[in-house]
């Protein structure tokens, strides 16, 4: 019963992540951005990489900075998106999927 409560717990901490990374299009930037430089990146670069709109772009950035999967730095009037070094949404993820398997691991074995 612990270990479900403590899933639980995971699940509401990983949603926006889950939410974020679910998305096909997110995917795709998230890989563009690896491609290209995890550093920093502008909306442009992503756009000509992902033949996605300017707005398109900007949106699916803002929704994975939320869950806290890319960062933003500001240099002037320049904004530079990164994979984002606090790894805490990642770890989340990591530590829900590891509670998943030995919650089915567990399952198994009982029955």
């Amino acid at each position: 019963m612990e270990k479900l409560l403590k899933l639980a717990d995971l699940f509401e901490k990983s949603k926006s992540s889950l939410l974020a990374m679910g998305n096909e299009t997110r995917l795709h930037i998230v890989m563009t951005m690896l491609k290209l430089d995890c550093h920093g990146v502008r909306v442009g670069e992503i756009t000509a990489h992902t033949h996605l709109s300017r707005p398109a772009v900007s949106h699916h950035l803002g929704i994975l900075k939320e869950a806290g999967i890319i960062g933003l730095r500001r240099e002037g009037t320049k904004n530079y998106y990164f994979l984002d070094s606090d790894l805490t949404s990642l770890s989340q993820l990591e530590e829900l999927i590891q509670l998943v398997k030995q919650v089915i691991l567990e399952e198994n074995r009982e029955q």
